[in-house]
This record gives structure tokens, sequence and C-alpha cells, in this order.
């Protein structure tokens, strides 16, 4: 058995079904380390050709990216550029109307000195009434306020809001201080006193943002 085992374990016999003879396959082992020094080599020539190659991709895919971002960062400067100039052109655009309205504000009050002189009859009209509210004499409010909105100090005032309101936010200020007045003035003539409080600081607080809104806050005194 020892002797059948050495015979044939070299050479290696291969049996097949289909030969007729069987076919022995030898081993030869310088011819076996040539060719894995050959498959050695090739390897290593081709990891040398990647290794090679590698830089070169690898820089000209860094310079292309550099090109893009450049040209991406100067398209961005450009873009805002243009929209910071947008800005500055219609920065300066406001500031030109902002100042047109101011100087047409002006010419009006300015030329408008007996309709001033109807509000500031206003405010004093306005400083007896909350004075007497304040002491809860009903009776001297009402006698400064008359019986309804119809007097000749209402009517005059109203004068002066019509021509000198032009935003729509000042002429709601005015419809409100109108509604007001007509509350306090039914108020007091019912004597009472709270609601009557209430109604003279909702008009007294329109009146006051009209002014501001319109620039006569420092045209009027007492305020």
């Amino acid at each position: 058995m020892a002797t059948n085992f050495l015979s044939t374990s070299n050479p290696f016999t291969l049996q097949s079904s289909s030969l007729t003879k069987p076919t022995y396959f030898y081993y030869h082992p310088i011819k076996s380390t040539v060719k894995k020094r050959e498959s050695s080599l090739c390897n290593c020539k081709k990891d040398n050709q990647e290794a090679l190659n590698l830089p070169i991709i690898t820089k000209r895919c860094f310079l292309t990216t550099f090109l893009f971002s450049l040209a991406g960062k100067n398209l961005f400067d450009a873009n805002a550029a243009i929209l910071e100039a947008d800005d500055d052109i219609e920065l300066l655009e406001k500031v030109k109307r902002d100042r047109k309205q101011r100087l047409e504000r002006e010419s009006l009050i300015n030329s408008s000195k007996i309709e001033t002189g109807y509000l500031q009859q206003l405010v004093y009209k306005l400083s007896e009434v909350g004075q007497a509210i304040e002491n809860n004499d009903l009776s001297a409010a009402g006698s400064v306020l008359g019986e309804g909105t119809d007097t000749d100090w209402v009517k005059k005032a109203n004068i002066a809001f019509d021509k000198l309101s032009s935003s729509p936010e000042e002429k709601t200020e005015v419809d409100t201080f109108n509604s007001s007045l007509a509350s306090l003035i039914s108020s007091v003539s019912k004597k009472d006193i709270e609601s009557s409080k209430l109604a003279f600081v909702s008009s007294a607080s329109a009146f006051e943002k009209w002014t501001s809104l319109t620039g006569l806050a420092i045209q009027l005194k007492g305020l």
C-alpha cells in the first residue's frame, strides 16, 4: 500500500470516463516559478501604469474643479453686484420720493395758516374737556362740547382735516376721531363718567396720531 501511494503521488493521475488511457499531468517546478514571476511582473507593470496615470487624472480633475469654482465665484460676484446696484437705485428713488412728499407737505402746511388755527382751537377744546372729565365735572365738559358734532369748532376742525389729510392712514384716524367724539358727547350728556373717559382717550389718541402722521405735531401747542 505504501508503494502504491508513493507511485501515484508523483505524478498526479486524473481518471476520466471518456478517455481510454489515463492522462498524466506533471508538475514542473521551474516552469511554474517562471510563470508566477511573469504573472507578478505583469501585475506590477499594470499597477505601476495605473499609479502613473492616477496623478494625471487627479490633477486634471482638480484643475477642472478649480476653474469651475473660479467661474462660479465670478458669476456669483457679478450677480451680487447687480443686485446691490438695483438695491442702491431703489433706495435712492425712495429717498427722492420721501423728500418730495416732505417738501410738498411742508409747503401745504405753511400755506394753511387758517386751518392750522382751527386745529389749535381743537387742541384747546380737548384740553378743557379732558380737565373737566378728570375732575368728574361732566356738566363743564358738556358745556364745552355742545349738544352734537355740528358745533362751529368741530366743523372748522373737519375743514382742516379734509385739506391736510392725504394718505389712507390719516383719513382713517380722522374717521376714528369723529366717531369717538360723537361717543364722547353722547356719554357726557348721559352723565356716564366711565364711558366719557374711554371716549375721550380714544378721540384724543386718534387726533394725536393724525398730527404725527401729517407732521403737524410740532406746529401745534399743547400736544
